[in-house]
């Protein structure tokens, strides 16, 4: 293909994807109760642990420090996880509206479709992390090794986000049915939670959570942010858990194009 070829196509594909992601992000901003909501939600669950919770670090075996700088990236992480899951409700919406149909009648891309979604997510994750970062420094949280630290916060949630809302997305497509999306959302977010340091040290969690917590790419993103932003941080093993939830990103994503072609070849 010429040279000119390609460059023609790769601007119309970067153009679809851009105005796509753009339509999302308008419809969102339709709904400023609903996105006031989830902002609010994530917001409250940092100062609502960190109340429950702040004696924990006494307790033998936790390591001791600052209970607000060890639950800051695990809050940011367990946002993005839930607001994730819940994404492929739109999918669900636009299905039976009728828009998805029509969106594959135009010459749209089938990856901008997918894409952008992805790509709105992250967007949302990133402005909803950097809030809650910023609550966190309010109340105590610090932040070590300058920008590194929270870059690197920002990157494993959106990680997180990605995968989560491609597994999301790709469910919808197939089930095409909120009550099947919402059991399964509720099934696997809140184990996903809790089987992680998200908001307890793995060294108090009991034997089989631990060997399940190595396993789990919630605890991958939480343990890889939390490290970036320690004092002496291990950067391999950092760069191990990154790019452990990169290789996941791109199968959720291979599984989310899969489901929507299954959902295109239905129709």
């Amino acid at each position: 293909m010429p040279a000119a070829e390609r460059s023609g196509f790769t601007a119309s594909a970067a153009s679809q994807l851009r105005w796509l992601t753009v339509r999302h992000l308008r419809a969102m901003l339709r709904q400023p109760a609903y996105l006031a909501i989830t902002i609010v939600q994530a917001v409250v669950w940092l100062p609502l642990f960190g109340s429950l919770f702040r004696r924990v670090v006494d307790v033998p075996g936790f390591g001791g420090g600052s209970y607000v700088d060890f639950l800051t990236p695990g809050v940011v992480v367990m946002s993005a996880l839930f607001a994730a899951g819940w994404s492929g409700m739109n999918v669900i919406i636009e299905i039976d509206r009728g828009v998805t149909d029509r969106m594959l009648t135009s010459p749209v891309r089938r990856g901008a479709l997918i894409g952008s979604r992805i790509v709105f997510q992250v967007l949302m994750t990133i402005i909803q992390s950097a809030i809650i970062m910023l609550l966190g420094w309010a109340i105590g949280a610090r932040y070590h090794n300058g920008l590194v630290g929270p870059v690197v916060l920002l990157v494993g949630a959106a990680l997180i986000a990605v995968i989560v809302a491609s597994l999301s997305y790709g469910l919808a497509l197939i089930v095409r049915r909120e009550e099947v999306l919402i059991a399964a959302v509720n099934f696997c977010v809140l184990p996903l939670t809790f089987l992680s340091s998200a908001i307890m040290a793995k060294e108090l969690m009991p034997d089989w959570m631990r060997i399940v917590a190595w396993f789990n790419p919630v605890d991958w993103a939480v343990t890889a942010v939390r490290e970036a932003g320690s004092v002496d941080p291990n950067w391999l093993s950092v760069s191990l858990y990154l790019f452990g939830l990169t290789a996941l990103a791109a199968l959720a994503g291979k599984f989310a194009t899969r489901a929507f072609g299954i959902y295109h070849r239905s129709l």
